[in-house]
């Protein structure tokens, strides 16, 4: 199937590993440019190598989405190389500080807050004029499942991915008639560094193997998850892919969730 997309240009943030990368992959397999942006220079140069795309059509610039410098450096890159981008997918994050709510401090919430909903208003402020400028563009912010099921030892990054989908469904509404749409993407558990993270200190703490814990969590935690497993990184980035192309001509403000059924509402 043609998605649309083949020549266009697209930033990719959280781009060194899980959704971001696949994402990344399958963008490139359907003939967009891609830049390629997280925190660490080296992990991101290794992800981009692995990725192996064709000559002019992959770029990596590491940049830490909640410093303004960087982000301006960040929109200088992709300028000299690539010129003004078509697709934005914000997909860095952190599962941030965790806990019940007593037990989280100020410094917990700024730093979750910062990275997880202020880091993608700051993105988007730098990239929208450019954005905005072809008549056709694409935004897609990585969401979650918690921003709609909140889980009582996250509430953090609960907030800040509840945030995110006002912050989409608003950007929706104001640039759709200058043919920017915006969505967002709503995981639940999927197979990833940061869950990987999780179920190592739950393994720890439990006493149990890797795979257990991974298990245990999905009869205690997720239990609406029919799948029975941890989601592929793949599994989401299609869907993501789709929202970036022409055959999501007519989706602006909607919220993918891509959770095996573990949110327990329609």
């Amino acid at each position: 199937m043609d998605l649309g997309i083949t020549g266009k240009k697209a930033l990719i943030t959280g781009g060194d590993s899980g959704i971001g990368w696949e994402t990344a992959k399958q963008l490139l397999e359907e003939g967009a440019t891609v830049v390629l942006s997280d925190r660490d220079e080296e992990s991101l140069a290794e992800a981009a190598a692995k990725l192996d795309a064709p000559e002019g059509r992959l770029y990596s610039y590491a940049a830490d989405i909640t410093k303004l410098d960087d982000l301006a450096e960040l929109h200088g890159f992709v300028q000299e190389h690539v010129g003004d981008i078509d697709i934005l997918v914000q997909s860095a994050g952190i599962t941030g500080a965790q806990g019940l709510f007593h037990e989280i401090d100020d410094e917990g919430w700024t730093k979750t807050v910062e990275i997880d909903l202020l880091g993608p208003v700051r993105l988007v402020r730098q990239f929208l004029p450019s954005l905005r400028k072809g008549g056709w563009g694409r935004i897609v912010f990585l969401a979650s499942e918690d921003a709609v099921q909140p889980y009582d030892d996250e509430l953090p990054y609960c907030a800040a991915k509840a945030g995110i989908l006002a912050l989409s469904k608003g950007l929706s509404r104001s640039y759709a008639s200058e043919g920017l749409l915006v969505n967002a993407v709503s995981p639940a558990f999927i197979s990833t560094p940061m869950t990987d993270a999780m179920m190592e200190k739950r393994s720890k703490e439990l006493g149990t193997s890797f795979d257990e814990a991974i298990e245990s969590f999905l009869d205690e935690e997720r239990p609406y998850m029919e799948l029975g497993r941890r989601g592929e990184a793949h599994e989401v980035a299609s869907v993501i892919t789709f929202l970036c192309s022409d055959r999501a001509s007519f989706v602006n403000g909607s919220n993918y969730r891509v959770d095996a059924g573990s949110v327990a509402t329609i």
